[in-house]
């Protein structure tokens, strides 16, 4: 099952279970049932678009905390290069 089918998936087994509780299949209380379940998705979205910032956010302000793994990706293109130039291969 590729990544897409397995997100295909789970969005559609939590929408049919939103859809469940919204059309009252699933009791809840009425207070719950009027208040709650009709925002779900809009609470979702929101908490989602939060979620993604920190990532973002923290991604960036981590960003040059790497300079050991720099280092590691600049001997591995020299290699590749010395390789490439054994070969044949004109590489700028």
């Amino acid at each position: 099952m590729t990544r897409a089918q397995q997100h295909i998936s789970i969005a559609a087994l939590l929408s049919s279970i939103y859809l469940a509780c919204f059309m009252g299949f699933v009791p809840f209380p009425a207070k719950i049932q009027q208040d709650i379940i009709p925002v779900l998705p809009f609470w979702a979205i929101v908490s989602f678009g939060a979620y993604l910032l920190f990532k973002l956010g923290y991604g960036v302000l981590t960003f040059n905390d790497v300079p050991q793994a720099h280092k590691e990706l600049m001997a591995q293109i020299d290699q590749a290069r010395t390789e490439l130039k054994a070969k044949g291969v004109e590489v700028d």
